[in-house]
């Protein structure tokens, strides 16, 4: 059975570990806040100026002024800080960022990343996006595995303009977990009740699939 976005959510934040300093793009990403253990002690960042973001508000709760660079309404942690656009980029050029999750709309099997751009449609610009991909050490994307029309989402070559080059770590789809390797993509986990047949037949680029690839535990 395919993950939902709240379960590829939940599967990401078993990547974030105590002490790092996360940024969560739009999307699937900004869902992870909700599912980090509480026992660790963790910072989001949002390129807009924010350091420390909570989960999202309940309904009824929201403040306007409070928001991430998706324009959704967010929680602050004791402790937050707010600051300029300058300063936040500072920190992520400055590689003081840890961990960077981000969606997208294709990934190939080197690494390369496409998600911001669908040549013909209306975009209201880059974001921060290329800044994260260029300056993050350890990038993981959240996508589904496939796009509406059942085409793979996972190439040997991205066919969108790109974002970054060789960039990406690790992915976590509706279907599995693959790590990016000098030899292409590579099965580490599935979803509960998907064989490594559905995944190989949804998969574009170069995939290597060991003996034996475990179910994700949610």
């Amino acid at each position: 059975m395919a993950l939902n976005k709240n379960q590829i959510a939940q599967r990401i934040a078993q990547e974030v570990k105590n002490g790092y300093y996360v940024n969560l793009g739009i999307g699937i990403p900004t869902l992870v806040a909700n599912y980090v253990r509480n026992d660790i002690e963790v910072e989001f960042q949002s390129e807009n100026g924010v350091l420390g973001m909570g989960p999202f508000p309940f309904e009824g709760d929201e403040d306007a002024d409070i928001i991430n660079a998706g324009k959704q309404t967010i929680t602050t942690l004791p402790g937050a800080s707010f600051f300029d656009s300058a300063t936040s980029f500072s920190m992520i050029r400055g590689q003081h960022v840890d961990l960077t999750i981000l969606g997208a709309m294709e990934v190939a099997d080197n690494g390369d990343i496409a998600n911001w751009k669908i040549p013909g449609k209306m975009v209201k610009g880059m974001g921060g996006a290329m800044d994260l991909v260029a300056s993050a050490e350890n990038i993981i994307v959240a996508m589904m595995h496939t796009n509406k029309a059942g085409h793979s989402k996972l190439l040997k070559q991205c066919s969108l303009p790109l974002t970054g080059v060789g960039c990406v770590k690790k992915i976590v789809t509706n279907l599995a977990v693959i790590k990016v390797t000098s030899e292409g993509f590579l099965l580490l986990e599935r979803a509960p009740g998907v064989s490594v047949e559905d995944i190989q037949n949804a998969t574009e680029g170069k995939l290597t699939i060991p003996d034996e690839v475990p179910e994700m535990n949610l």
